[in-house]
């Protein structure tokens, strides 16, 4: 059985600006704003949500399938994926565009200023769920506006449950769109501040949001989740990680966690203990599809951490 996740691939172009931008921007100057920070530490990684999932879910043995738009840039990003053994035949190319890509620089005090361009993902509803591949659970991650709605319809329609992802797409619905995906979720995983927003702009608590679907899962960082899930509160503690090095893919890596559960028919403390690991080993590497490790190991992990086998 396979999970088919629909959302971004996408390069990210990380700067390093070893110095305050505070620095550099005078105050009342902001009306005539013109700078350019040299930043002597640049890398390139492959991100988006379809990607990273898809990457984390293969590090736990499992198929997770990107369905994603991509533009003609995709080339090294697709050598990537093959020598990972993803699959890629859910990702369409479409001429003349880019890969979403987002631009991103960070100065010395963790401020960021970042730009993103969506290229090809606003091409995304293009793609079709599809019927007949041995779809057991689907993904809605951060996409394109249109194809997140499309995909939501495309998977209740066909009888497979999913996984709502919302992320930073959030914003890009009214509160009757986003209660509109939650009729037709089988689970909603959202962070602490996605919940807030969740529950502000659909006027629903969050155990009012948990009566309508089978979990909602809301992350707190450093400070472990919470499932709410048939009328009770599942807490699941933090990982402790080797070393805290980047945040970046940590949600994605723990929502694999989650989908590794619900494939293996998990309890939900379980499902959530592997999540919480997922996302201890991804904070401790840079980008967010370098992180390595083997099922055994995870497994080796799993037990120091919770002291019970796997």
């Amino acid at each position: 059985m396979s999970v088919l996740i629909c959302g971004s691939m996408a390069y990210d172009t990380i700067m390093v600006f070893p110095e305050p931008f505070k620095n550099h921007i005078l105050p009342d100057k902001l009306h005539i704003l013109s700078v350019s920070f040299q930043v002597p530490e640049l890398r390139r990684e492959f991100g988006g949500t379809a990607g990273n999932i898809a990457y984390n879910l293969k590090l736990l043995g499992e198929r997770g399938l990107p369905m994603a738009a991509v533009g003609a840039d995709f080339a090294p990003y697709a050598e990537w994926l093959d020598k990972q053994g993803i699959s890629r035949a859910y990702i369409k190319e479409m001429p003349g565009t880019y890969t979403a890509q987002c631009y991103i620089t960070t100065d010395i005090d963790d401020n960021q200023i970042a730009a993103f361009h969506p290229g090809a993902m606003n091409r995304s509803q293009e793609l079709k769920v599809p019927t007949d591949a041995g779809i057991r659970i689907g993904v809605v991650a951060p996409d394109g506006r249109e194809a997140m709605l499309q995909h939501a319809r495309e998977f209740h329609a066909a009888g497979i449950p999913f996984l709502f992802d919302v992320g930073q797409g959030i914003l890009l619905f009214s509160g009757d769109e986003l209660q509109r995906f939650i009729e037709l979720a089988g689970w909603i995983a959202v962070n602490d501040y996605e919940s807030q927003l969740l529950e502000h702009k659909t006027g629903l608590t969050v155990d009012q949001l948990a009566e309508r679907v089978k979990a909602v899962v809301v992350t707190w960082g450093a400070k472990g989740s919470v499932i709410y899930t048939g009328g009770r509160r599942v807490d699941i503690p933090a990982v402790k990680a080797e070393s805290v090095v980047d945040p970046t893919g940590c949600g994605d890596a723990f929502r694999a966690g989650l989908l590794y559960g619900l494939t293996h028919d998990l309890d939900w403390e379980t499902t959530g203990q592997v999540a919480s690991l997922m996302g201890a080993i991804k904070v401790a590497s840079r980008g967010t599809q370098n992180h390595r490790f083997t099922l055994e190991e995870f497994k080796r992990r799993y037990k120091d951490a919770f002291g019970t086998d796997l």
